[in-house]
């Protein structure tokens, strides 16, 4: 192997540009991405870069003499349109060819949009720097903030926008906020932190259009209520970054589909918010089917994935084995003032304890479990406790087991 392409100059990118070099690899590296700007860090985009207490100097993931000491061949703001197995070619945006002996695919996500009315200047999504950049300078001054969409990136910058000191309302289509990966007993509380902190919400609620001339005006739900808003952030989700290959052979499915391996094809891999594959360390108590498989769109995952495709990209152009990818996946949210740090994968029907702390004081940690096994943990105000309970995640301990271990630590 002489020449590996790595597709998306993401976080899981630059991460398996690394571990190639790590792993002695000495070709060509060739890596593609779509925006202008070096690998930068996205957490801080509906956080810090919205507050306005970072700004983008901050948001590079690595130094301009650290991209040089790897040694790549960096294309920036150039777009892959098509990928050739069968030639082992990638064709740009401008039809140049890029040919590889190895290739890593890591082109992510896009924000999803509503349907009607996204001429309205004043509306925004949140994915890039520059998308970041555009809702800041609106907050700057803007007045009322409507967030459509209570998940993560939704609740963190409704969060952003109260630290500015604007009136915001979150509208969500569910009954509570990250209902889904927090289930209705956290999903409750996470309710009264927005309220507490003076975040306007409608649940149980759709968005029938936006009003406005040129420029927004207000947000009109489908029973008629009319919501005031001179700016518009839409978080209502993301879809994988595949378009490009729908003619390449590869399996494609809510992402690129993948083996145990992070393998979508014979030296060909995907990693990061793009890649659906089993991890078998949840696959017999989660899905109790093998074929099943996931795709986690979190910050950590990103780098580990990264890293495992280049090693297995490095083991199968050796012809040795490789090493099944089975992380504990871990994620975290500021949201006003508090931090939620969450790991294993969780359910709104998983079974749901909470075992150490209280919501009333913010300090709490709670586990869930499924199949009589303990498959999460969610945490607020106490790290320790999250990466003590990840690790009985890791070790695919009992329902029973993670209860006993609680009440020992309560003893």
């Amino acid at each position: 192997m002489e020449r590996v392409v790595i597709v998306g100059a993401s976080l899981a990118g630059l991460n398996a540009a690394e571990a190639l070099r790590d792993e002695g690899f000495q070709g060509q590296i060739t890596l593609i991405g779509n925006e202008p700007e070096i690998p930068y860090d996205r957490p801080p985009l509906s956080k810090q870069l919205l507050t306005g207490e970072w700004d983008v100097d901050r948001l590079p993931l690595r130094s301009a003499e650290d991209l040089d000491a790897l040694k790549l061949e960096f294309l920036r703001g150039r777009t892959a349109v098509r990928l050739d197995p069968q030639a082992s070619t990638v064709e740009l945006d401008d039809h140049s060819l890029v040919e590889y002996d190895g290739m890593i695919i890591a082109t992510g996500a896009r924000a999803l949009t509503l349907p009607f009315s996204h001429e309205l200047s004043g509306v925004h999504t949140l994915r890039t720097q520059q998308d970041a950049l555009r809702i800041r300078e609106d907050l700057d001054s803007a007045t009322r903030v409507a967030v459509i969409g209570a998940g993560f990136i939704g609740a963190e910058v409704a969060s952003s926008a109260r630290a500015r000191g604007l009136d915001v309302t979150m509208v969500e289509a569910l009954s509570a906020p990250m209902l889904g990966p927090l289930g209705a007993d956290l999903a409750a509380w996470a309710t009264g932190l927005h309220e507490q902190a003076g975040v306007q919400m409608r649940f149980n609620a759709r968005v029938s259009r936006l009003i406005g001339e040129s420029r927004v005006e207000a947000v009109e739900l489908q029973d008629g209520t009319r919501l005031e808003a001179d700016t518009v952030v839409v978080g209502i989700g993301v879809r994988p970054n595949v378009q490009w290959l729908e003619d390449s052979g590869l399996t494609i499915g809510d992402g690129v589909i993948c083996d145990q391996f992070c393998r979508a094809a014979p030296m060909i891999y995907a990693a990061g918010d793009i890649a659906r594959w089993p991890n078998e360390l949840f696959m017999h108590f989660r899905y109790g089917e093998p074929q099943r498989t996931m795709r986690i769109e979190h910050w950590t995952n990103a780098i580990e994935q990264g890293m495992a495709a280049a090693r297995n990209l490095m083991l199968e152009s050796r012809g040795e084995r490789m090493e099944a990818f089975t992380p504990v996946p871990y994620f975290w949210s500021d949201q006003h003032g508090l931090s939620i740090m969450a790991s294993g994968i969780t359910a709104p029907r998983d079974e749901f304890r909470l075992v150490h702390g209280s919501l009333e004081s913010n300090r709490f940690a709670a586990i869930y479990g499924l199949r009589g096994y303990l498959t999460g943990v969610v945490a607020v105000g106490w790290p320790r406790m999250l990466r003590r309970y990840q690790g009985l995640i890791r070790k695919q301990v009992s329902w029973d087991e993670a209860l006993e271990t609680a009440r020992e630590i309560e003893g």
